[in-house]
């Protein structure tokens, strides 16, 4: 009878250890994993598995409080179930960690409250969906309708990331996610991204969070400011002012992006390079 109780607990036992959520991979397991792509990048990769070593918690929203740092999430309507202890959890999600890593590693609040589709317009050289020229520190993202995760390349076909509810942040293989949605990678690294000055006219100028018209603004000009421009893309197109154009220009100092409309000059900047 004993020995049966005691294969009863065993069993009991073995069953809590795998319902018990995964934990990230040890300190081991997160590092470079080649030469970074800058000073900036290493010291984010540092910064993200200091949070592995934490066991810190992936929390649907949590990282977007008005200052970088772990928060408190929300139950995710999409998948309530696994969610549902992220209201009690401090943690943060894949983009909320994205911004944490670029704080310790910029000393200041470099990416903003951007979510993975925002983040994946970041300024910084554009890699494709070719994963043979990754390096550590870039930025990869997947969502080919539209981009809903990303993470931190280590180097060595691994990342480390905010994944999912009921797990920790991990290190992870590249491929463990679907690489048929994978939607490209961004090299990243605002310390060394040179920008130029810039005059705008007009009055109440908005700063979108994107290179678009949709979603509210993160910054209103009242007139005529001097602003830092770090590159140019083509977005949405725009009519104002008796003028139409397409190119949008990022402005480091308010996270956001300004229609080339209402800067002094013409339509695409000739000084600026591309984001």
């Amino acid at each position: 009878m004993a020995g049966l109780l005691l294969a009863l607990l065993a069993g009991l036992l073995s069953a809590i250890t795998l319902a018990a959520p995964a934990r990230a991979d040890t300190t081991a397991a997160c590092g470079l994993g080649g030469t970074p792509i800058s000073d900036g990048a290493a010291r984010a990769i540092a910064a993200a598995c200091d949070e592995v070593a934490a066991g810190t918690w992936y929390t649907w929203g949590g990282g977007h409080g008005p200052t970088p740092g772990a928060t408190y999430g929300s139950v995710d309507p999409s998948d309530p179930e696994r969610s549902k202890n992220d209201p009690y959890r401090q943690g943060y999600d894949c983009s909320g960690f994205i911004r944490w890593a670029w704080y310790k590693a910029a000393g200041s609040d470099v990416v903003g409250q951007k979510d993975a589709a925002e983040e994946f317009q970041l300024p910084g050289q554009r890699l494709g969906t070719d994963t043979g020229v990754l390096k550590p520190g870039d930025l990869v993202f997947w969502g080919t309708s539209w981009v809903h995760h990303v993470a931190i390349y280590l180097g060595g076909g691994k990342i480390v990331e905010a994944r999912e509810s009921d797990t920790h942040i991990m290190v992870s293989d590249l491929t463990s996610h679907n690489m048929v949605d994978y939607a490209g990678a961004v090299r990243y690294d605002p310390g060394t991204a040179a920008t130029t000055n810039h005059q705008t006219w007009s009055n109440g100028v908005n700063i979108r969070p994107t290179p678009g018209t949709s979603g509210p603004p993160v910054a209103v000009l009242p007139g005529p400011t001097t602003v830092r421009v770090q590159c140019q893309t083509h977005g949405e197109s725009v009519t104002a002012e008796g003028y139409t154009n397409d190119a949008w220009s990022y402005l480091p100092d308010y996270h956001g992006w300004i229609s080339n409309i209402y800067l002094q000059g013409p339509a695409w900047l000739p000084d600026v390079p591309t984001c």
